[in-house]
């Protein structure tokens, strides 16, 4: 248990549970001590008083970008679509989820009550009574999805955009609706600081757009104060939730206190607020973001969204000219460059790599949820002062954060070599003149969250050829509470129908997987790229299971080749989840018109595996599903390759474009460490690439 936490973190684990179990945390956090007269006691201005503090917070905030600067980055159609149809919907009470979908909640939203369980989750009771104690009511997610406020984004910049007075107002009424359904300490919503925080960072932009409009009355100021000082006492007491998870809580609740300290220095514990949270965050984000800028939580989703925490962190320490410690800069700036690296140019897309929840901090942009260049451009652009991105609507949330000037600054695109290694957190990217592939061979030191190593994610003139399948939900119903996160939903080989690690209990996973590299090169002219490694998550098995994956790389024809090493008869199952297309099969040859051009994948392997491309069953087991947004999941066409093999076995797969033809021969079966055959292009200068990158384990005629 202890390495399934991590040992790094298991006295804070055991000082929370003393904690909660002694009764301290319930008289600390009891909602007496958060009332309107503990508030004024502890610096709180009175109601007379908030409209001469809140001119002086708005000094040190986001300015409001002029209609102007906004009509520049989308057009009407756009911002009609992205931005104020959803505004409507939501009056109306569809509220949206996750970023790609709506239930009912009514307007005001009813924010306790969950829309996909149809469940009513308790008021009035102390969080640490009702949120994680039996029975089980469903996903919390689901109700703390609407109590993130991520509709504030929306209305405040439909009134930035329109100035009309109906979003003011709307957001008031939102605000007035949250408070009154949720006091201090007494509803899930107070339940996670990393919460408090997204939901305060979301509250003070819309606040702060609708300054000096009637909506914007003494009395919502008044509330927005005492709930600025009543998150922050809770994050300081409670902080140490966050610490001992080590992953992006830690980060957000130190964001939280620190945006709470710089723009409500009123409070008489502001400076030692601010304080503290600069050492945490200096010191999370040194543990956390890798020296090649590759993340803790293993997961793409989590990376924007720490990266959202430190951006706004960093501009509100610029423009209160308290600026955070150097460590916390080199990190977003290493972050980045990994991002870089990993988004897709046609799209803005990256893998779906990694845990999933649908969190999106800063919905300030017309792209999709799946987009990350918006992360990316104001990132790039707060280290650089320039954007790494032409124009276009992920330009949005680099203005709000740095005024209508960011428009103009030049544009330094990213250099993307044929190659890229990350090899602190093992991840590695093949380059080819239309597609990339990224790969993962990793040795854990921090707590995993899916089963996934050397799962491959391949990408094809702005189609995610071969995918991840996503995360849908934390909590559900068996079998699905485990399908994705398991081997068996990603694009690797899986073993006598077992992870590849030990599944623990909620987020656990015991025995973590052990790999190495063997091999990662270019050849000099870029056009043939090679990795090889392999991990160990299956020695646990009799005769010592090993999986080796070698991946070449021909420029944009990718040969996989996977050795499966060890003694006696397993089941193996190779599988590929493949983009949404009309497949057809031609002996073991699949091939689809895709935008980009028709594609085909074949695997070469023992005549007795069975091959088939499955889609959307459930019985069994569930096969061939696919979850692109949090909390919704669809068929994904899926080839699975399945068969009892006496090891050790060998398999390839040859996937790329059909005018390539690019076959695989002379193939043995059982011998993982002997030479591949491939053939399709006559180019003897290639052959010799080949050879010299992949160092003759794939040969070609």
């Amino acid at each position: 248990m202890a390495k399934g936490v991590g040992w790094g973190n298991l006295p804070r684990r055991v000082l929370q549970a003393l904690r909660v179990r002694s009764g301290y945390l319930a008289r600390r956090l009891a909602a007496s001590k958060f009332s309107p007269s503990a508030y004024l006691a502890e610096g709180g201005a009175p109601e007379s008083e908030q409209l001469r503090v809140w001119a002086r917070r708005a000094g040190r905030f986001l300015s409001v970008p002029p209609p102007e600067a906004l009509a520049r980055i989308a057009d009407q159609a756009q911002w009609q679509r992205r931005v104020e149809d959803p505004a409507r919907k939501a009056l109306a009470g569809e509220h949206p989820y996750f970023g790609g979908w709506t239930a009912q909640l009514g307007w005001p939203p009813t924010y306790n009550h969950d829309p996909v369980q149809n469940i009513d989750w308790p008021t009035l009771r102390h969080w640490l009574d009702t949120a994680y104690s039996s029975p089980p009511r469903g996903d919390i997610k689901l109700v703390w999805e609407p109590s993130r406020f991520s509709l504030a984004y929306y209305f405040a910049r439909g009134l930035a955009r329109s100035g009309d007075e109906e979003w003011a107002e709307s957001f008031w009424r939102m605000f007035d609706a949250w408070v009154a359904q949720n006091p201090p300490q007494c509803t899930v919503a107070w339940a996670c600081g990393q919460e408090i925080t997204f939901r305060l960072m979301a509250m003070l932009t819309g606040a702060m757009t609708t300054l000096g409009r009637p909506a914007a009355t003494p009395q919502r100021l008044l509330a927005l104060s005492r709930l600025a000082w009543q998150s922050g006492r809770h994050i300081r007491l409670n902080i140490n939730q966050a610490r001992m998870q080590g992953n992006n809580h830690a980060v957000s609740e130190a964001v939280g206190l620190w945006t709470i300290a710089l723009l409500f220095d009123e409070f008489r514990h502001a400076g030692a607020w601010r304080d503290l949270a600069r050492k945490v965050l200096a010191a999370e984000v040194e543990r956390q973001i890798y020296d090649d800028g590759s993340y803790v939580q293993h997961s793409l989703n989590y990376h924007r969204v720490m990266m959202d925490d430190l951006l706004w962190a960093c501009r509100l320490g610029e423009l209160s000219r308290q600026p955070l410690p150097r460590v916390v800069h080199d990190g977003l700036e290493r972050a980045t460059a990994w991002l870089l690296e990993m988004i897709d140019e046609h799209t803005g897309q990256v893998p779906n790599y990694g845990a999933n929840d649908g969190a999106q901090v800063l919905s300030l942009s017309c792209c999709d949820f799946r987009d990350y260049r918006p992360a990316a451009q104001a990132a790039y652009y707060l280290l650089h002062r320039k954007r790494c991105f032409q124009s276009g609507p992920w330009d949005e949330k680099m203005l709000w954060l740095f005024g209508p000037e960011s428009l103009d600054a030049p544009a330094a695109p990213h250099p993307r070599k044929p190659g890229f290694a990350a090899a602190s957190g093992g991840y590695y990217v093949l380059r080819g003149p239309n597609s990339w592939a990224m790969t993962r061979c990793h040795t854990y030191r921090h707590r995993p969250s899916q089963a996934d190593m050397l799962h491959l994610d391949l990408w094809y003139k702005g189609t995610n050829l071969l995918r991840d399948a996503g995360s849908y939900l934390y909590t559900c119903p068996h079998p699905w509470q485990h399908h994705f996160a398991s081997t068996a939903a990603h694009n690797t080989v899986e073993i006598d129908k077992r992870d590849q690690m030990i599944k623990g209990p909620r987020f656990l996973w015991f025995r973590w997987t052990q790999s190495r590299l063997l091999r990662f090169e270019t050849s000099p002219s870029g056009r043939i790229g090679f990795f090889e490694g392999e991990h160990y998550g299956y020695t646990r098995l009799a005769g010592r299971v090993v999986h080796r994956r070698s991946i070449c790389r021909i420029d944009d024809t990718y040969v996989v080749i996977d050795g499966i090493f060890g003694t006696g008869p397993h089941e193996v199952a190779l599988r590929w989840h493949l983009c949404q297309a009309a497949w057809q099969r031609e002996r073991n040859v699949w091939s689809a018109v895709l935008d980009g051009g028709e594609i085909a994948l074949a695997v070469f392997g023992q005549e007795e595996m069975n091959r088939e491309l499955v889609c959307g069953r459930e019985d069994p087991a569930p096969e061939g599903w696919q979850s692109q947004y949090y909390g919704r999941k669809h068929p994904c066409p899926t080839l699975v390759c399945r068969g009892k093999l006496d090891l050790p076995a060998c398999l390839a797969t040859v996937v790329g474009p059909l005018r390539q033809r690019l076959t695989v021969t002379d193939l043995d079966v059982g011998d993982p460490t002997g030479r591949i055959w491939v053939t399709g292009l006559a180019d003897a200068h290639l052959a010799t690439e080949i050879d010299l990158v992949s160092g003759g384990r794939i040969r070609h005629e």
